[in-house]
């Protein structure tokens, strides 16, 4: 999907398609995508790095006293979206790193994270780490108001055949206009709840994969407005149904081979690929309070239903934390189960790269793989088998988070005081909070 732009290239596509306005985009702490919206007659100074912004109204950035921030286009994430505006003219996006007013790369930036975190991957001699994602999302109809509401757009389940509803007609709408923009969709299909659908599109390397992902929910969203629905990446939308998850499917390559694979392995996995995987499962409490960051996260990550609750790995299970799909030499991979659409994809992958490369440089092989359904197990059973929970709550998670300095190191300083910050609060508003749960049970004590 990444293509080579110009400068000069973007300037006649400017003028060629009727391009209006240019929308620079970026991502804060907390995974939400923002942007910079300015007249085609800016271009100049936007292809020079020369748009400003205040920083300091944007979660996890700075403090009001030093916000100026810079913002450097990456070329090859230009688009022109498939939607206009008022007038007809047309609108370019890029994605864009923060930087400094001095031109170094703004630490609390989670693009520019990454990228830090891949440094030190190639500095092993890695050469890409490549991710798949698979994020589910919810269609709610709208009321008369333009409202959500907790009514879905279709009845159906896992792979059924798409209907004339309004939900399979949205998904499809979906799948054309990420063509347009130059994804390579490799499937839509029906969720396992009523409502729920899932897209996957071709995995790339981690950074534009996590781009990816942000461009993804963005079409999501307006298209199914269009639609009169409202579309929800929410971990747990519903109480009852399934909840949405966002596997994240990895590997890492050295030399345009994946180093994951051996033939001659029982699961077709290298040592490498085996000492990775117990870096994620060694780190696996940590990183769900990144891949799995609120509250509602781990209303999701509970027994019942597919998503996993016990760190472990299988080849074929489906119930545990880490899942390796049958697949030729290119497409061996992990599926780490446990993140979900919430999640900031930067900060997520940063973690996750940098627990498996951690993992290599312990060299230890993982716990056995899970050959029964991890549900079934007594505790007896999976503490023998050196299986222990992921965490129940945010607050938990939180407590992991802070206690392994691998995945602080991960996100790095900036990053990890205004991680703890947010979710710190978060939680503290969640407790203070009383649901209509609690008025129903306890108002007549």
């Amino acid at each position: 999907m990444t293509k080579q732009y110009t400068k000069d290239k973007i300037k006649k596509i400017v003028k060629d398609e009727n391009v209006r306005f240019l929308r620079l985009a970026f991502t804060d702490i907390n995974g939400t995508l923002k942007n910079v919206e300015v007249p085609k007659s800016q271009l100049d100074k936007v292809l020079d790095n020369e748009i400003r912004f205040d920083g300091s109204s944007i979660d996890g950035f700075v403090r009001i006293e030093e916000s100026d921030m810079v913002l450097y286009p990456d070329l090859s994430t230009w688009v022109v979206l498939p939607w206009s505006d008022h007038e007809g003219g047309k609108i370019g996006r890029l994605i864009c790193s923060v930087h400094n007013t001095d031109g170094t790369p703004f630490a609390g930036d989670p693009r520019n994270n990454l990228k830090r975190v891949i440094k030190e991957m190639k500095t092993m001699g890695f050469s890409n780490f490549e991710i798949g994602f698979e994020a589910e999302f919810f269609l709610l109809k709208e009321d008369e108001d333009g409202n959500w509401t907790t009514n879905l757009s279709d009845k159906g389940s896992y792979f059924d055949m798409a209907a004339e509803d309004e939900g399979a007609k949205c998904r499809r709408d979906i799948v054309e206009t990420l063509e347009k923009i130059g994804f390579e969709v490799e499937a839509a299909h029906h969720e396992v709840g009523d409502g729920q659908q899932e897209i996957d599109f071709r995995f790339d390397d981690a950074v534009s994969s996590a781009d990816n992902v942000q461009t993804f929910k963005m079409v999501v969203k307006a298209i199914a407005e269009k639609h009169h629905l409202r579309a929800t990446f929410m971990a747990k939308p519903l109480e009852g149904e399934p909840g949405s998850g966002m596997h994240t499917n990895m590997s890492l390559f050295k030399d345009g081979k994946n180093i994951f694979y051996d033939k001659d392995d029982e699961y077709h996995l290298s040592k490498t690929a085996l000492y990775f995987l117990n870096g994620i499962l060694t780190h696996a409490r940590a990183l769900t309070c990144v891949g799995d960051p609120t509250v509602n996260s781990y209303k999701r990550l509970i027994p019942g239903f597919e998503a996993p609750v016990y760190i472990s790995w299988a080849n074929k299970n489906r119930s545990p934390l880490v899942r390796v799909p049958d697949a030729e030499e290119i497409n061996t991979r992990f599926e780490m189960r446990s993140a979900d659409p919430t999640a900031n994809p930067y900060l997520l992958l940063a973690a996750a790269l940098k627990a498996g490369l951690d993992g290599i440089k312990m060299g230890k092989k993982p716990i056995a793989p899970v050959t029964s359904n991890l549900y079934q197990m007594s505790d007896k059973e999976k503490e023998e088998a050196g299986i222990v929970s992921l965490p129940s709550t945010l607050h938990n998670a939180l407590k992991a988070f802070k206690a392994d300095p691998l995945i602080q190191e991960a996100l790095g300083e900036h990053l990890t005081s205004s991680f703890i910050e947010s979710k710190e609060l978060e939680w503290t508003q969640y407790s203070q909070s009383v649901s209509d749960w609690e008025r129903q049970r306890y108002i007549n004590y």
